[in-house]
């Protein structure tokens, strides 16, 4: 197994860890503790390609679990947020519905050994709502009263839905780029 594709690995095992402190109360700095475990997790997305990419490293399995490991990452993340009560259910369905057709898309055009490789906009959709969750999560450490409680739950919703806005338009462009594969007037 090369080097990225144990990166993108190591973006799967941190997921537990990221969960246990985003939903725990019990141990101090919990909050800040799943931020870090989170950018961590995030900047081996980057890393990961940029290293497949510069050294020629790009395996049919990288394409497969890169995408994957995104997804559990960020569902996890949403769902988190979700629990805390910090958004609201709606966009993370609209979201993780995305995600299923995307994986549902993959499975068919696997079977015409075709491999749906993250395109621009899939890669625009996550690293956007992986810089919201960022943010959402970064405001998630300090306690905000007041007007500033108002600002923040305010800015939360426009980074969620913009992030869902990205995820509707990234499902399209992919439907709409691999339709051939499930017409079933074909």
């Amino acid at each position: 197994m090369n080097l990225p594709n144990k990166l993108t690995l190591l973006r799967v095992i941190l997921v537990p860890f990221y969960v246990f402190f985003m939903l725990t109360d019990i141990v101090p700095f919990s909050p800040v503790i799943a931020l870090a475990i989170f950018v961590a997790a995030s900047a081996t997305d980057a890393l990961d390609g940029h290293i497949a990419r510069s050294r020629n490293l790009v395996t049919t399995f990288g394409k497969f679990l890169d995408p994957l490991a995104d997804k559990v990452l960020v569902v996890s993340a949403l769902m988190c947020m979700v629990e805390r009560g910090v958004i609201g259910s709606v966009p993370v369905i609209i979201i993780v519905a995305r995600e299923f057709m995307v994986s549902g898309l993959r499975l068919v055009t696997a079977n015409e050994g075709v491999v749906v490789a993250a395109g621009i906009w899939g890669k625009l959709k996550t690293a956007f709502t992986m810089v919201a969750q960022v943010v959402i999560m970064l405001g998630m450490c300090f306690s905000f009263e007041g007007r500033a409680a108002e600002t923040a739950a305010v800015v939360y919703q426009i980074l969620i839905w913009t992030a869902t806005a990205l995820t509707v338009i990234s499902g399209a462009v992919y439907l709409k780029g691999y339709w051939k594969y499930i017409d079933s007037s074909k």
